[in-house]
Formats: structure tokens, C-alpha cells, sequence
């Protein structure tokens, strides 16, 4: 789209893409495992989710968790340690299931049957930017009743669906919503 800003921060502007911050927010509600990986506890909270039944252990290896079963046993008995590319892949492997599996109950919550749900767009830090050059932008709240694409896109990992969908359900911001393309936080409660 031509409306699209093509040199944010070029004043001096911070923030990050829309679609980002939704991201993060999802991200947030999925409710991650808070150890890190490379503790003890977090790797085995992790293989432990990823092992628990044999569908978790087929989503691992759909993710990208390619080893074999005496190797995950050894990992989870202390006998040897993933090196940090397997670290890696447990982590992304971790994220990419527990994304799909919390993505039914997150859809369900954020369209609460067709009400929808209220979102904060708060706009960009314009702090840096020399006075002349700042824009009114203005909190706004808006009310998104179609999670579906949004949700998917973000289940799925594809950052360009996102992007899309999240551009699409703003668009009721009318001639606004291309300053609400970057963004410095977007908040809901769901």
C-alpha cells in the first residue's frame, strides 16, 4: 500500500510495527514457560511439554526437534547436556507448539462470541523527534470482533499474514490508520 510509511524513523521517531506489537502481546497471554532455557528447570519444563503425550512429541518434531528418543531420555536424566544450536531448536520448537496449542483458547477469548475485544494503540515516541517535525497522534482505542486471521497468522509464525491482518482490522481508524501503522505498545486485556 502506498499509504505505508517508508522512512519511519527517519526524524527520530521509536517504535515498532503494529502487527509486532500484537505479536508480543499474544505472546504474553500464551503464557511462556519464565526459566530460560539454558537453566536446568527450563529445559526440562520444555522437553517435558514437548514429550508429555505422543502428539506433543509429533508437533516437536513438526517444529523442528529432530532427535532421537535415547537422546531425549539422556537430556532428560542429566547424563548429557544439548549443545546450543539443539538449545535453540528446543526453544523455538517449544514456542512454535505451545503457540498452536494455546491458539484455539485465545481465539475463543479475544472474539468472546462475537463482541470482540478492546484494544489500546498507543502511537509513536515522538520524543527524539525535533518539534517542527512531530505529528498529533493520538491514543486511540479500537474494538477488533475478528481475531481469526490475527490469531492464525500469529499461531502459524507467518509475520507477513500478521501484518496484513492486523492492517486490515485497523483500517476503521479511517483516514488515521496509516499514522497506526508503527506503534510504541498495543494493549488489550482478554
Amino acid at each position: 500500500m502506498p499509504e505505508r510509511n517508508k522512512h519511519f524513523g527517519l526524524y527520530g521517531a521509536r517504535g515498532i510495527k503494529g502487527h509486532e506489537a500484537v505479536a508480543r502481546r499474544l505472546d504474553a497471554l500464551a503464557g511462556y514457560i519464565a526459566t530460560p532455557v539454558t537453566a536446568r528447570r527450563g529445559l526440562l519444563a520444555r522437553l517435558h511439554y514437548l514429550t508429555r503425550t505422543e502428539h506433543a512429541r509429533a508437533a516437536a518434531r513438526e517444529a523442528g526437534l529432530a532427535v532421537t528418543d535415547r537422546t531425549l531420555k539422556a537430556w532428560l536424566e542429566g547424563k548429557r547436556s544439548p549443545s546450543r544450536q539443539n538449545l535453540e531448536r528446543i526453544e523455538r520448537a517449544y514456542r512454535t507448539v505451545r503457540r498452536e496449542n494455546v491458539a484455539r483458547y485465545l481465539l475463543a477469548r479475544l472474539n468472546r462470541e462475537g463482541r470482540g475485544t478492546r484494544v489500546e494503540i498507543h502511537p509513536l515516541n515522538q520524543s527524539h523527534v525535533v518539534r517542527p517535525r512531530q505529528r498529533v497522534v493520538e491514543f486511540r482505542t479500537l474494538n477488533i470482533r475478528h481475531w481469526d486471521r490475527i490469531v492464525q497468522a500469529w499461531a502459524s509464525g507467518d509475520d507477513r499474514g500478521l501484518d496484513d491482518a492486523w492492517v486490515d482490522q485497523i483500517v476503521d481508524l479511517g483516514s488515521q490508520w496509516g499514522q497506526y501503522e508503527y506503534v510504541t505498545n498495543v494493549g488489550f486485556a482478554a
